[in-house]
């Protein structure tokens, strides 16, 4: 059975992260107390990289799964695969977090199998048991193993929204965008463009999430304003990037595309 090393989920070098609020104090806490957490908010609003930057502040592996509606127990806990000829048990990354005492991120979790988030309900409360019903055992966590899991409310449909006999598990932790002075600051920080433009990529952001439902299923997240002015940083001028970054990645609609393209160009 493979061990996790350092190379494979421990984060060194430390990850680039500005609270918005307690959710360091919160998360070291419930680590501590060996409490399971919930991360709540939109695409692209940080959560993940806050989960890097835990990960690195604690000195704990994080093991990342991004859930999707193919993913099974078995994806997670682990299954009986034949190499050279011969039946062997291999750990799913679940599995794999709990021996290591590592951070398990489930990255939107409603996109899972129901049959999936059954399988964590014994590791998000006192037992802190991962049943591997295919070995006939349990498998205990220890003491710095960490269960986290993220999804967006405003996104998901009723039926994928996540039940009260798995969400009042968990300690959550709300994320939103930044305050706009916070924002600019880390797309001018994490994109390498000046103070000017990355205050102008906020507030043009700022009106694509006011089309949120008139048009729109999401505004433009931190991350695309970064991917925006990553390409800005690199000589494309800043309207052209903000179609490609930002436009065309929130939407197909011509209409609509035409409304953000001219609020771009407005600004720029």
């Amino acid at each position: 059975m493979a061990e996790i090393t350092p190379e494979e989920h421990y984060i060194t070098d430390e990850p680039y992260y500005e609270a918005a609020g307690s959710e360091v104090e919160i998360f070291e806490a419930a680590w501590r107390n060996r409490l399971p957490l919930l991360l709540k908010g939109p695409t692209g609003c940080g959560k993940t990289r806050f989960m890097e930057y835990m990960a690195w502040r604690l000195q704990r592996p994080l093991i990342t799964v991004s859930c999707h509606d193919d993913l099974t127990a078995s994806d997670l806990v682990g299954r009986y695969l034949v190499k050279g000829g011969e039946t062997v048990w291999v750990d799913g990354p679940l599995a794999r977090a709990v021996r290591a005492g590592a951070i398990c991120y489930l990255d939107e979790i409603v996109e899972a199998r129901k049959d999936t988030m059954v399988v964590i309900h014994p590791l998000a409360d006192d037992r802190r048991v991962l049943p591997m019903e295919k070995l006939g055992t349990l498998l205990q966590a220890g003491p710095e193993f960490c269960l986290a899991v993220s999804y967006n409310p405003g996104y998901q449909s009723v039926l994928k929204d996540l039940k009260q006999s798995t969400r009042q598990r968990f300690v959550a932790l709300e994320f939103d965008y930044p305050d706009a002075a916070l924002e600019a600051r880390i797309v001018a920080t994490e994109a390498g463009v000046d103070a000017t433009v990355a205050q102008t990529l906020v507030k043009f952001a700022h009106m694509t999430r006011n089309l949120k439902g008139n048009g729109l299923e999401e505004g433009a997240s931190t991350r695309l304003l970064v991917h925006a002015g990553k390409l800005i940083a690199s000589g494309v001028a800043p309207v052209t990037a903000c179609k490609g970054a930002i436009a065309q990645a929130l939407t197909d609609d011509p209409e609509m595309l035409a409304a953000i393209n001219e609020l771009s160009a407005s600004l720029f």
